[in-house]
This record gives structure tokens, C-alpha cells and sequence, in this order.
């Protein structure tokens, strides 16, 4: 430990001076139909090396596929690209200086409104006025009237204003319950970049959808002016002796409605006669978190890599998605089933790549950290040891922050191994907000990849609040009150509540059918009601809480157990009174008879807790005890083994870590890592599922109004005297 502290304290001392760095900005670009790599890189000022390098998926002489999301570095403004107008000779074919009049490729219908002009139906096409006359000629001898249908002229031009929007191919979309982006682009059949370049107002922090949120997205096929613009058509063969009513039934469209999109049929159905029937591609919501899983085809991948991945046939993936009858395209969304299993983790009903970090580094990456830690440096004489390691063992905020101080510098060591540069500034704010707004003051927040600490919410408040502001997250190292309503925090800690849901859905899945037995005091109701629902044949056993003693009546919990199945008895309380008591009982329980005289069965006996606080640490409570009851319990910490960290700490500081130590190093490898990989942690959030090194996971998921949240955890269990990790179960 004097080791330790002395190694700590003299690098705490130093200062790390953190290099300026000047940020790249950046802007994006969806090819359009004949562009080249070359003609883009003209276009944007820049080589089509640049862009070749900051997007990966597309190599030197490859097509580019039209609605592809470009990423280009925008040091300098567009190359200016002026349409050139088309002159246009009305009946010649030819302009006045004898060119050959350019022809369409392809059209689109307008439906003229009250007081719309023919010049401004032109200026909003980006065509002449002679274009339009050209192909509705009744123009040339007739006014433009209200609700006339033109045949507007598409050309292959490039519009003066860049990324202007035709009107007439997209529509307002709702969002419904449950859905997401990723449901709402695979029902428009467009990727997530195209959605967020239609929709600019959406969040690049987050996924967060609105009920009722309006969003523009493409006209699905089939649509017109005319009808809503979910409506779709099919062709329908009329059967024999088929009636208007039936087809009501069938199609639940009206028969008006069926007549008035087919004149025809005023004179009766007809076998053999083909009709347009309106139908929906799809209701509102139908598509949804409830209903499927949804999976984004990254770059590369092929029908072998990706049936593979599902565990389904390229058939059964073609008739969730129809699309892919044209083609496997980077970017689509595709629908999973629910319940489908493979190589994959889900989360919030995305499909998620499981991304090997250490493959991934980027040694041209250079995060930039910033440690804001209480050591409290001000309040210990470092010339007297014996009082700065009484200290230590007395004042918990300076163990906590150099036990995960020192972890983290094994981390910053790990990383520089991988060839990645870390610049580290590590700051004493001692406990006191007033100090750690001294040190913000003087920092430029901006320059930073992410802050760790501090400890104190006030203090933890005051960071996270400034460092919004700079879009610069903030890493909680230890457990936090969520009401830190802030974006930019990511909550380490998993949440009391997380940890008390992952152990009911455990014993849910391995529960078949036993004797269940809850033993909660007053302060637990909460958790008692959540087991009794989850558990509806559960029994309560009924603690006795005085003034002084609290305890179970032992008489009282036998008739509770039973001889024939195994009981699992669930202890929810933080009184290390009524813990010890309990295990004590339940201990001599366990193998023993319920009536000697009456009963041969012996009673067998398994001890829960949804969460495991310092009561059940307790020295009086034996370790034996609680290997014979096999008691299980959420944890978000593992022991680790004699691995490569562990030896990296004794030879550093030549002692054993301990628990703060593994975190410390866990959660900054962890960060590190994923701005080695991508220097945007808010970013690639999005991207990694779950992660595990020495003894902590972390798989964070995002709450619009309040941050990341670490939803991971362990199952651990007493097991012939030792703490395992047990592995969940799903049925």
C-alpha cells in the first residue's frame, strides 16, 4: 500500500500538457444517379483520395450506387456548379442556336393550386416555362387553371440550390408507438443516413423518436397526389360469382370507393376483369419494436455472411424483406424475427454487430482525457506515511479515487502498447464543487475526448453541465443518482434497479417448478410486490421488525417450505441483522427434517437476493453458510483471476488491486478503446453492444432525456465455497 500510494500521489502530482487540436469539420453528401468519385472530389474541392479514405466502403474504380452517404471533409466551401438554362424551340426540337433539345429522363405529375403560376411551378421544378408547355400543349392556347394535372419534364441537371427537395416525392410521416428509425426506414425502404439528410432536425446524439413526431420521408410507390400517401394499388383478378360485398369484406374497402377507382365496373363485376383494390403498404406502428428485431446491412457483407449470421435461409430473409429480390445494398434495414437467435446482441430491437475492439484500433486516433478525482492533496502531510495510510483506510472518497486512478494508468499504459498516443490531464478537485469550477474555468472543455469524474454529484453536476455544452461526455466512474438530466453523462454504475430486473429474469429462466419463499422487511416492499408478480405462487414469509430485533419466526417459516420441491427463498433487505439471522436459519435447514418423526424427505434449500448491499458482507455471516445455501445474486463486479492486468498492478505498484483498482482500469480501457476505434464516444454508443474485460461490463444504453446508462451485470453464485459466475439461461 505505501508503494501504491506513493507511486500514485507523485503521477497524480504531474501534470500532463495536452497538445491543441484542431478539429475537422465535416459534411456529407447522397450520390446522385451518374455522379463519379472523381466528379465529387471536383465538386467539394478535395482529392478522390480524401474521400476514399474517410469512407472505408468504397474502394478506388468502384461504382458508386445512388442515395450512398458520402462523408467529405468541408475545409473549403463547393465548387459552384451553375445549371446551365435550356433554350428551348417549341416545336423545332432544337434551341436557337441549333443544339439538339435535351430530353427527359422521366416525369411527375402536378396538380396546380389556387393562385399558382406558371413561372413559379417552373422556378419550383427548376425548369423553364417552356418546358412545361412543351408537354402540356393545351398551354399554348389555354390559361393555367386551378386543379389542371401537368406533365412536369425530369431532367438530369444540377440544381442551383444544393440538396433542394422536389416536393411532389416525399410526404409526412407519423410516428407511431413503439417504432423507431430503423423500423420507419425499412418500411420506406431507405437507409438511416438518407432519413437524418431528409429530416436534419433529428438528433445526432441520440435515436430518440417522438409519438406523433412529423418526419419527411419518401412517397412510398404507388402513391399519388390524389390519395393519402400511405395508399398503395394491386391488381385483382375478379373470381367467379364474385360480388361487391365480398370484395368489401376481402379488401375492407368500401364499394363506392372500389367503383370510383375503376369506372368500368358501373355496369356490374365481371369475371376475369382486372381492377385496382387501394391497400397499405403497411398501417402505422404495424412495423414496430414489438413485432420485430431490425438490422442495418453494413459494407462487404454478402448473402453467405449474413444467413450465417441470422441462422436463416436466404429465402426466409427475402420473404421479410422483399427488397432484397433487388439486391443486397449497404445500408438497408432489414426486419428479423423477435425471437430469432444467432451471433448477434439486441438491443432496443436494433441488431447489433459484435465488434472486436482490439481489431479495431485506429492509431491516427489520439484521445485526449481529463481525470477530475478528490484526492485531496491539500488535507495529507505526505512526510508523515503512517497518517496518510490511516487516512486512506478512514476517508473512503481517496481510496475510491486511488484505487481507480491507478487502474485507469494501467489502462493509458495498455493502450500505448496498441500504438494509440493518449494525452492525460488529471486534476485534485478535492471534494469541493468551488475547486472544480476553479478548474473548469481555466480549461477549454472542447479539447477534451471525454472527462472521468468526479465523484460528488454537485461536483459531477457542475462538469456535466459545462461539458454539454462543448458536446463532450462525462463518465460517472462510480454509482450516481440519475437525476442528472444530462445527454452527455454515461452512468458506469449499473442502476440498483437493472441489477434487481437481470436476477428476476434470470430465476425466471431456470425456474421450473419451485417452492418460492420471499423473506422482505418494511424497506422492501417494492422489491417484494415486483417477486410476488413476477411469481404469483410465491409465499411471504412475515418478519417480526421491533424496536431493537428484527428476525423470522422459525416455526412459522417451516410451514412455508416444502418436502417435495426445492426451495428457493428470496432475502430482500439491507439489516445485516435480519441477513445473518435469516442465512443462520436457512442454514440449519438446509438437509435437515421437517418433522424427524413424521418426515424422511430432506429439505433442500437455495438462497436469492435481488441485491446483494454491504448487510450480506457482513464477517458474521460465515461464507460456508452461504456455499451450502448456494446463494445467488446480481453483481456488477467479477473477481478477477491471476490474468494479464494483475500482473501488470503488482509489478507496477507491487501490491493486489482491488476492486476500485479493476474498475478503474475496466472503465478507462473500455473508453479508450472505443475513441480508438472512433474518436466520438457519443457516436459509436450506437454501434457497440456489450463489452468485458478484467471484472466489469459495460453495454450502455441511451436515455433521450438523462444520459447512458450501463445496463450489464453478472449472476454470481457460492459455490463449494467459491464466488463463480453463472452463466443466464434462456428457455
Amino acid at each position: 500500500m505505501k508503494r501504491i500510494l506513493k507511486t500514485s500521489l507523485l503521477l497524480i502530482l504531474f501534470v500532463f500538457i495536452g497538445c491543441k487540436a484542431t478539429a475537422q469539420k465535416f459534411t456529407t453528401h447522397a450520390v446522385k444517379d451518374g455522379e463519379t468519385l472523381e466528379s465529387i472530389s471536383k465538386q467539394y474541392r478535395v482529392t478522390p483520395y480524401t474521400i476514399l479514405t474517410y469512407n472505408k466502403e468504397i474502394k478506388q474504380g468502384q461504382e458508386l450506387k445512388p442515395n450512398t452517404i458520402l462523408v467529405i471533409p468541408a475545409d473549403g466551401a463547393a465548387a459552384e456548379q451553375p445549371s446551365k438554362p435550356v433554350v428551348v424551340n417549341d416545336k423545332s426540337g432544337s434551341d436557337k442556336n441549333g443544339a439538339e433539345q435535351e430530353e427527359p429522363n422521366g416525369f411527375t405529375s402536378h396538380k396546380v393550386r389556387k393562385k399558382e403560376t406558371l413561372y413559379g411551378i417552373a422556378k419550383r421544378y427548376n425548369i423553364t416555362e417552356e418546358d412545361i408547355k412543351r408537354y402540356n400543349r393545351d398551354l399554348y392556347s389555354a390559361q393555367l387553371k386551378k386543379r389542371m394535372v401537368l406533365r412536369i419534364p425530369k431532367y438530369k441537371r444540377v440544381r442551383p440550390e444544393d440538396g433542394e427537395l422536389d416536393p411532389e416525392d416525399f410526404m409526412t410521416y407519423t410516428v407511431a408507438p413503439k417504432e423507431t428509425r430503423w423500423s420507419i426506414a425499412h418500411k420506406h425502404s431507405i437507409t438511416i443516413d438518407s432519413m437524418v439528410v431528409l429530416n436534419p432536425d433529428l438528433s445526432k446524439t441520440s435515436d430518440y423518436l417522438r409519438e406523433g413526431q412529423e418526419l419527411r420521408m419518401p412517397r412510398l410507390p404507388g402513391s399519388t397526389v390524389e390519395n393519402q400517401e400511405t395508399q398503395l394499388f394491386i391488381s385483382y383478378t375478379i373470381p367467379p360469382k364474385m360480388n361487391f360485398y365480398q370484395l368489401q369484406q376481402q379488401f375492407g374497402v368500401k364499394a363506392e370507393e372500389i367503383v370510383r377507382l375503376n369506372p368500368e365496373l358501373k355496369d356490374g363485376l365481371k369475371e376475369g376483369m382486372i381492377i385496382r383494390i387501394p391497400q397499405k403498404k403497411l398501417d402505422a406502428g404495424e412495423v414496430n419494436t414489438d413485432s420485430f428485431n431490425f438490422y442495418e446491412v453494413k459494407p462487404k457483407q454478402n448473402e453467405f455472411r449474413l444467413t450465417r449470421k441470422f441462422g436463416m435461409t436466404w429465402k426466409e430473409l427475402v420473404e421479410l424483406n422483399p427488397d432484397l429480390n433487388e439486391g443486397l445494398k449497404a445500408g438497408m434495414i432489414l426486419k428479423l424475427p423477435k425471437d430469432q437467435k444467432g451471433n448477434f446482441e439486441v438491443r432496443n430491437a436494433l441488431v447489433l454487430d459484435k465488434i472486436n475492439l482490439l481489431d479495431s484500433v485506429n492509431t491516427t486516433n489520439r484521445p485526449k482525457l481529463v481525470f477530475l478525482l478528490p484526492f485531496r492533496l491539500n488535507r495529507l502531510n505526505l512526510d508523515d506515511k503512517d497518517e496518510v495510510e490511516e487516512l486512506i483506510e478512514k476517508r473512503s472518497s481517496l481510496k475510491l479515487s486511488l484505487g481507480l486512478y491507478s487502474g485507469a494508468l494501467i489502462a493509458v499504459d495498455s493502450i500505448a502498447k496498441l500504438g494509440v498516443s493518449v494525452d492525460v490531464k488529471t486534476f485534485d478537485n478535492q471534494l469541493d464543487l468551488v475547486k472544480t469550477k476553479e478548474i473548469l474555468m481555466r480549461e477549454n472543455l472542447s479539447d477534451f475526448s471525454a472527462i472521468v469524474g468526479p465523484l460528488d454529484i454537485a461536483s459531477l453536476k457542475e462538469v456535466a453541465v459545462r461539458a454539454a455544452d462543448k458536446g463532450v461526455p462525462v463518465i460517472a466512474p462510480i454509482r450516481a443518482n440519475s437525476d442528472i438530466s444530462l445527454k452527455n453523462v454515461f452512468f458506469s454504475y449499473t442502476s440498483d434497479a437493472v441489477l434487481r430486473k437481470k436476477m428476476i429474469d434470470y430465476v425466471k429462466s431456470v425456474y421450473t417448478d419451485q417452492n418460492i419463499v420471499v423473506i422482505a422487511d418494511s424497506t422492501r416492499v417494492v422489491v417484494r410486490d415486483s417477486l410476488l408478480s413476477n411469481f404469483p405462487e410465491a409465499k411471504m414469509a412475515e418478519v417480526v421488525e421491533e424496536e431493537k430485533n428484527i428476525g423470522v419466526e422459525i416455526d412459522k417459516l417451516k410451514l412455508l417450505l416444502s418436502k417435495e420441491k426445492e426451495n428457493w427463498v428470496f432475502v430482500e433487505s439491507s439489516n445485516f441483522k435480519l441477513v445473518t439471522s435469516v442465512t443462520s436459519i436457512l442454514n440449519s435447514m438446509q438437509n435437515s427434517l421437517l418433522d424427524p418423526e413424521k418426515d424422511k424427505e430432506k429439505v433442500k434449500l437455495r438462497m436469492f437476493t435481488t441485491y446483494k448491499d454491504k448487510a450480506f458482507d457482513s464477517d458474521v455471516i460465515s461464507s460456508t453458510h452461504l456455499s451450502n445455501l448456494n446463494f445467488t445474486y446480481p453483481s456488477v463486479y467479477r473477481e478477477p483471476g491471476n490474468n494479464d492486468f494483475v500482473k501488470k498492478y503488482r509489478k507496477r505498484f507491487g501490491g493486489e488491486p482491488d476492486r476500485y483498482a479493476v474498475r478503474g482500469f475496466d472503465m478507462t480501457y473500455d473508453l479508450l478503446l472505443k475513441l480508438a476505434y472512433k474518436n466520438d464516444l457519443i457516436g459509436i454508443s450506437k454501434l457497440i453492444g456489450e463489452t468485458e474485460y478484467v471484472g466489469n461490463k459495460f453495454s450502455y444504453e441511451k436515455d433521450f432525456a438523462s444520459g447512458y446508462f450501463n445496463q450489464a451485470s453478472y449472476i454470481m453464485s457460492y459455490d463449494d465455497l467459491r464466488i463463480k459466475e453463472v452463466k443466464p439461461e434462456s428457455k
